[in-house]
């Protein structure tokens, strides 16, 4: 299978050697059943440093709650994963179609998941 992984922010530092200081674009190929815990693996992203992450333009995470990492990644998927600090414009926030585990996830969370900015431990 192959993804289309697009690095933002700080994330950009595991792309390519051809990733400009806040953006890397990859092309990995990945066994079938691979998870987005496995792809992260297989990057080195550690998964304090995975923030907000798109697949296929749904929102499937957002910093802290790794509510995606068990998701089973498709053929030609694309991936946008946000480093914590790199936040995409707030108009976009509301109403953002986002995948069933977040959308449980941040029903659990205290104060539903949502900031208009993060510090460490959120």
């Amino acid at each position: 299978m192959t993804l289309e992984v697009c690095l933002y922010g700080s994330l950009a530092q595991y792309g390519s050697e051809s990733a400009q200081s806040f953006y890397a674009q990859l092309r990995p190929t990945v066994p079938p059943g691979t998870t987005m815990r496995d792809l992260l693996a297989s990057l080195g992203i550690p998964l304090e440093e995975k923030g907000i992450t798109f697949v296929n333009a749904v929102l499937t995470d957002m910093p802290g709650l790794q509510a995606d990492l068990d998701l089973v990644l498709q053929d030609g998927d694309h991936i946008g994963l946000f480093s914590p600090t790199y936040m995409w414009p707030y108009q976009y926030r509301f109403g953002v179609r986002m995948s069933p585990k977040l959308e449980e996830a941040l029903q659990q969370h205290p104060d539903g998941g949502l900031h208009h900015s993060y510090a460490e431990g959120e």
